[in-house]
């Protein structure tokens, strides 16, 4: 075996979904794309830092953090559009780290759409197969075929500018497919539409993976909601670092860093001690992660809970976020209250109860 399809052939963690036995018959899914230690530098700033993971056929793995955090940045390293300092970007097993994006074989949707305006829906779904060399007759056929995906067939002759947000960010992805690459980027690809443009378009996107069984999607997003959504993995990203990387459902519930729970979820970190919790600490600077969902205000003492005073309060739609601080330790504690349910009063002193279940233990 060549070193190319050793490197095709590498381990990669399984969707999530899949019971014991599926992952067995999947643990070899084959690598579609692969970072090793890359590094993007600018002069003396570091965009990004010795980033290393792969991403199988079929599986979205999705780059989440906040704003520079490096997520573009390796998703532009893949593409091809920034140039690596260090490391290997392989695709397929296949070194790419020196070709143009255009010589790499993948599909890239951008926030802005990026659609031609002077060109149909048509031309622009079909101008990659044309840059390609296809021909009319293959053109025709593919063209209908992705547009038909995306619910946009009757557009076909319309201009961009004739188009909603939601319908040209249909268009984009659209063109993305026409040519069948196996990897398909997206960054921020709903963050220029609207809250209800976003829901449809995060469904169009969970129906498109369940039809493209075989196509690696790398989805870069800051709000944790549309990860959750369409990954089967998600990457942490923090300071121009990958700060961790595992299952959707892992990294929520059983978060390996302090960033990570703060970052997804929102959760709050107390010291170890503060808690009368069930949960064991070892050894070492931890501390116990709550989320803002998990805390319950009462007025009298609780087995596990802690006093606080309360601060301010923001009405958030379905809950107000009442910011409290705890009496003894001087923390500040993010506690949703439902909005049906009367919040406490602005500087009331009383406490704040959490099931044992709820808390995460996490390194400091």
């Amino acid at each position: 075996m060549s070193g190319q399809d050793r490197r095709a052939e590498r381990t990669v963690v399984s969707p999530k979904g899949l019971d014991d036995d599926a992952v067995d018959r999947t643990v070899r899914r084959r690598v579609a794309v692969g970072l090793e230690n890359v590094s993007v530098t600018y002069g003396d700033t570091v965009a990004l830092r010795d980033c290393s993971f792969e991403v199988a056929r079929g599986e979205t793995v999705a780059l989440l953090g906040p704003s520079g955090s490096g997520k573009s940045t390796a998703l532009k390293a893949i593409a091809g559009f920034e140039q690596v300092s260090s490391g290997t970007v392989t695709i397929d097993g296949r070194d790419v780290t020196r070709l143009s994006p255009a010589k790499r074989g993948i599909g890239i949707v951008v926030q802005s759409y990026a659609l031609f305006p002077h060109m149909s829906v048509a031309r622009n779904v079909a101008f990659g197969l044309r840059s390609r060399g296809a021909d009319r007759a293959t053109i025709a056929p593919r063209v209908a075929e992705v547009l038909g995906m995306v619910g946009m067939t009757e557009y076909v002759d319309r201009l961009p500018r004739q188009l909603s947000g939601g319908q040209q960010q249909r268009v984009a992805i659209a063109r993305a497919l026409a040519t069948r690459p196996g990897v398909v980027l997206l960054d921020e690809p709903l963050s220029a539409l609207d809250a209800g443009m976003r829901k449809d378009m995060l469904g169009e996107l969970q129906r498109l993976r369940s039809e493209l069984p075989d196509v690696a999607m790398v989805y870069v997003t800051h709000d944790q909601s549309e990860a959750l959504a369409t990954a089967d993995r998600v990457a942490i990203m923090r300071d121009a670092k990958l700060e961790a990387l595992g299952r959707t459902d892992d990294l929520f519930h059983r978060p390996p860093t302090e960033f990570t729970a703060t970052f997804l979820g929102g959760a709050d970190v107390l010291p170890a001690g503060s808690l009368a919790s069930s949960r064991p600490v070892p050894d070492g600077d931890h501390g116990l992660a709550v989320r803002p969902w998990a805390w319950r205000f009462t007025r009298t003492a609780p087995s596990n809970g802690l006093r606080v005073t309360v601060e301010q309060e923001q009405w958030r739609g379905a809950v107000r976020h009442v910011t409290a601080r705890a009496v003894d330790t001087g923390e500040r504690i993010g506690v949703d209250v439902p909005v049906l349910v009367d919040p406490p009063l602005k500087a009331e002193t009383l406490w704040i109860e959490v099931d044992p279940a709820d808390v995460m233990v996490v390194p400091r």
